[in-house]
């Protein structure tokens, strides 16, 4: 009996685990131009866009239902730091291409040989590149820390980046994890921004807020969170900023 049992339980867990797949969560939004820019939303901190013939990529990491190798190849991969939510090789080894780049704070570039180290303040142009169907774009490396006493041992300033991607004149801000940094000020004319929101690690809900209300965008998206209660953030409906929940 207990054999009999056991066998059941494992052919049903064979018979379930092929059929295990992710519905990956898709958005959009306009450029300046009016050009559409598709997000792709996989899980936690990993997303990716496509652009005019352009397939970036931020922190691509495997999880349960996500086959990277059904997806669009990258052409540009965005690693905010090492930690293993964010930094997966396996996952980055299934949308290379030939001419694939990826950038990286310099902790990434001593893991992935191929990574381009950016510091914050760095800034990348492809103005009509062969490779790119597009004719412009640009990656800006920024901040990305903790600012709360006793957790800024996760994320030390100085250390990993945030990005700025600017497509056809639209500025989307890729945080990495961080908190509401004095920095954010200087990240100006930002249309959508993607907030960390999940504490001890990246941002109180009270935190996101005040980022959001500091940062502008005309849409916001809420990532990383977890389990976190989401519905403070109504607030900034107030602010003009539409809020864009994908399911965690």
């Amino acid at each position: 009996m207990k054999i009999r049992v056991l066998f059941t339980i494992l052919l049903t867990y064979f018979i379930m685990t092929p059929s295990i797949a992710k519905n990956i969560e898709t958005d959009s939004f306009l450029t300046k131009t009016g050009k559409k820019v598709t997000v792709h939303f996989l899980q936690h901190a990993s997303l990716f866009f496509t652009f005019d013939g352009i397939t970036i990529y931020a922190d691509p990491v495997n999880y349960e239902g996500i086959d990277y190798k059904t997806l669009p190849k990258a052409d540009v991969i965005l690693i905010t730091h090492d930690h293993y939510d964010h930094l997966d090789k396996n996952a980055i080894a299934d949308i290379l291409k030939p001419n694939t780049v990826i950038y990286g704070n310099s902790t990434v570039g001593n893991l992935l040989e191929a990574c381009i180290v950016l510091k914050n303040g760095e800034r990348i142009t492809y103005n009509n590149e062969p490779n790119f169907s597009s004719k412009y774009f640009d990656i800006e490396a920024v901040p990305a820390y903790n600012t709360t006493e006793g957790k800024d041992k996760f994320h030390p300033k100085g250390r990993d980046n945030g990005y700025i991607i600017i497509l056809d004149g639209s500025r989307i801000y890729i945080p990495g994890d961080c908190e509401d940094m004095p920095e954010m000020s200087d990240f100006k004319d930002i249309d959508v921004a993607f907030l960390p929101i999940n504490q001890p690690y990246t941002m109180t809900l009270e935190q996101a807020i005040h980022a959001a209300q500091i940062l502008k965008p005309k849409i916001l998206y809420p990532i990383h969170y977890s389990d976190t209660d989401l519905q403070g953030l109504s607030i900034l409906k107030n602010n003009n900023i539409e809020v864009r929940i994908f399911k965690m």
